[in-house]
C-alpha cells in the first residue's frame, strides 16, 4: 500500500517559472517550447518584443530582446525544432505588407538577417492588414506560407511558398478556385507531411445558421491545380465543421454534428474519409446519437436538446486506423442576449480586407479579454469523449464530468488535451472555496475515465489557464499561469 501511494504521488511535478517584472497579464506570448535544452517563450507588449529563455527548471536564463523587429507586427508563427526556431512574421510598412522568416537558436539569439518570403501591396488602408497565414505539417518537415486574393467574389486566387525543414523553398505557385455562390466560405486549412494543402469550402444558408453544402479540397504539393470532394449530405444541417489529416494513413476526416430541420436539435454526427493517395472515399455516414449517450450528455437540457450547446473541440487519430473525438459543451447569459448557435454561430468569421483573406483560429490569448463590460457569464461544462474505428463505427463513449463558469471573462476555463501516447489527460480548473484548483482526468484505451489525486505543488496564487497551454515534449507541458497580475508559466512533467 505504502509503495502505491508513492507511485501515485511521484506521477507529475509542477515547477514554476519567477514571474517577470514586464509580464503583466495583457502582456501577449506564444510558448515556442523546447529548443536546445531550454524552454523559449515569445512576449510582447506595446511595442517591445522579447524571448524568455528558461532552463529546465524554469528558472529564467536569458531575455533577450528582439530589437531588429518593426514597432507593430500584424502576426507571429514559430516552428521549433529539436537545435532552432523559425519565426515567421509579418507587418505593415506604408501600402504594402511584408512576411519575414527569422531563425533563432536555443538561447533566444537570431545569428542570420531575416529572410523575405513575400511582400503584397494592398492600397491605402491606414488599418493593420492580416495578409498571410502559416500551416506546419505534423512531422514539421513541411511549411507553407500563403495568401489568398478574393478581389473578385466568384474566384479567388491562392499564392503559396513551401518550404522543408531547412527553410529551402520546395514549391510556389499561383492558383485559382471558384466560388460558385457568394455565402461560399474556406475553412480547416491544414498540411499533410507530404506537402499537401486541405481544407473545406461550404456554403452557409441565408441567414447564416447553417452548412447546406460542402467540399474537401487539395492542392498537391507540386501540382498547380485543386481536387475538389463533394460532401453527399443528402438534404441534412451541418454544424460547424472540423478537418482531421491521418498522416499514418494518408487520409483526411471531416465530421460535424447534423441537423434534420432548422431551429431543430443535434441529431448526431456527419463523417466523411477520404483517402489523400487517390481521392477515393473511404466511407461517409450519419451516425444518429442513441437515446443512451443522449441521457448521459443531458445536463440540464432535455434528452432531445443534449447535445445543441455542445461543439467538436479536438480529433486525435488512433494507432488503430480509428479516431477519438472530444465536443465540450460551452454557452453564454448575459442580461441582454445569451449567446448560442444560431444568433452567432457564423458571424465574423475569419480576417478580411477587401483584397485578401486570411483565416485565424478563435482559440488565441486575447490580453484585453478580462472584462467584456456586458455582463456576460460563461459556461464550460461536460466533455463528451467519443471513440470511432477506422470505419466510422462507434465504439464507446464517456464523460468527464464538469461545471464551469465566470463573469466577464473565459481565460481560466475549458480545458487542456495531453496526449502522452498510453493515455489522454484532461486538466481543466476546478472552483474550490472560490479560488480555482488544477484537476486531472485521463482516459485509456479501454475507454475509461479516471479522475486523479490533485495536482501537488499547486502553490496558492497562481491561477492557470490550461487553454492555452502547450505541450513541449512527450510527457511535458507549458501552462501559462496569473499570479499577482503578472503571467508566467508552470511545466508539468508527468
Amino acid at each position: 500500500m505504502f509503495m502505491l501511494c508513492s507511485t501515485i504521488a511521484t506521477a507529475q511535478k509542477i515547477t514554476y517559472s519567477e514571474p517577470e517584472r514586464d509580464d503583466y497579464k495583457t502582456t501577449e506570448f506564444e510558448i515556442i517550447g523546447r529548443v536546445s535544452g531550454n524552454i523559449l517563450v515569445y512576449k510582447a507588449d506595446r511595442g517591445e518584443y522579447h524571448i524568455s529563455v528558461y532552463d529546465n527548471a524554469m528558472q529564467l536564463k536569458d531575455r533577450v530582446k528582439l530589437g531588429f523587429l518593426p514597432k507593430k507586427l500584424i502576426s507571429v508563427d514559430f516552428v521549433n525544432y529539436q537545435d532552432k526556431a523559425y519565426m515567421i512574421y509579418q507587418f505593415q510598412r506604408k501600402d504594402a505588407v511584408y512576411s519575414f522568416c527569422a531563425t533563432v537558436d536555443g538561447n533566444g539569439q537570431f545569428g542570420e538577417a531575416p529572410i523575405m518570403v513575400d511582400s503584397t501591396r494592398i492600397g491605402n488602408f491606414s488599418r493593420e492588414n492580416k495578409i498571410y497565414s502559416v500551416e506546419i505539417s505534423e512531422d514539421k518537415n513541411r511549411i507553407l506560407v500563403y495568401k489568398i486574393n478574393q478581389d473578385k467574389e466568384d474566384n479567388h486566387v491562392f499564392y503559396t511558398f513551401l518550404y522543408d525543414s531547412s527553410f529551402n523553398l520546395v514549391n510556389n505557385s499561383r492558383v485559382s478556385l471558384p466560388m460558385e455562390a457568394k455565402r461560399q466560405f474556406l475553412s480547416n486549412f491544414s498540411l499533410s507531411n507530404e506537402g499537401d494543402l486541405v481544407f473545406t469550402k461550404l456554403e452557409r444558408t441565408s441567414n447564416r445558421d447553417y452548412i447546406v453544402n460542402g467540399s474537401l479540397v487539395m492542392k498537391r504539393a507540386v501540382i498547380d491545380s485543386f481536387e475538389v470532394y463533394p460532401f453527399e449530405t443528402k438534404g441534412l444541417l451541418l454544424d460547424e465543421v472540423k478537418l482531421k489529416v491521418n498522416n499514418q494513413d494518408k487520409q483526411s476526416l471531416i465530421t460535424s454534428f447534423y441537423y434534420k430541420q432548422k431551429r431543430g436539435n443535434v441529431e448526431g454526427i456527419y463523417m466523411l474519409r477520404v483517402d489523400n493517395t487517390n481521392g477515393s472515399r473511404l466511407f461517409e455516414k450519419m451516425t444518429a446519437f442513441s437515446a443512451e449517450l443522449k441521457q448521459s450528455a443531458r445536463g440540464d437540457a432535455s434528452q432531445s436538446a443534449a447535445f445543441n450547446d455542445y461543439f467538436i473541440r479536438k480529433i486525435v487519430n488512433t494507432r488503430n486506423g480509428g479516431f477519438l473525438l472530444t465536443a465540450e459543451a460551452y454557452y453564454t447569459t448575459s442580461r441582454t442576449q445569451p449567446w448560442n448557435r444560431w444568433n452567432y454561430m457564423y458571424g465574423g468569421y475569419g480576417g478580411y480586407n477587401p483584397y485578401y483573406y486570411s483565416p485565424y483560429s478563435p482559440y488565441y490569448y486575447n490580453p484585453y479579454g478580462w472584462n467584456d463590460g456586458q455582463g456576460t457569464r460563461y459556461h464550460y461544462d461536460n466533455i463528451a469523449i467519443l471513440a470511432f474505428d477506422e470505419k466510422g463505427d462507434l465504439q464507446y463513449s464517456n464523460f468527464v464530468h464538469k461545471s464551469q463558469f465566470d463573469d466577464g471573462a473565459d481565460l481560466y476555463l475549458s480545458y487542456m488535451l495531453v496526449n502522452v501516447g498510453s493515455e489522454l489527460h484532461f486538466l481543466f480548473n476546478e472552483l474550490d472555496r472560490r479560488q480555482y484548483v488544477l484537476s486531472e482526468n485521463t482516459i485509456g484505451p479501454d475507454g475509461k475515465v479516471n479522475r486523479k489525486p490533485t495536482l501537488r505543488n499547486l502553490d496558492k496564487g497562481f491561477t492557470w489557464m490550461p487553454r492555452y497551454g502547450k505541450q513541449i515534449s512527450a510527457r511535458s507541458v507549458l501552462i501559462p499561469c496569473i499570479y499577482r497580475n503578472y503571467i508566467c508559466f508552470a511545466k508539468i512533467d508527468f
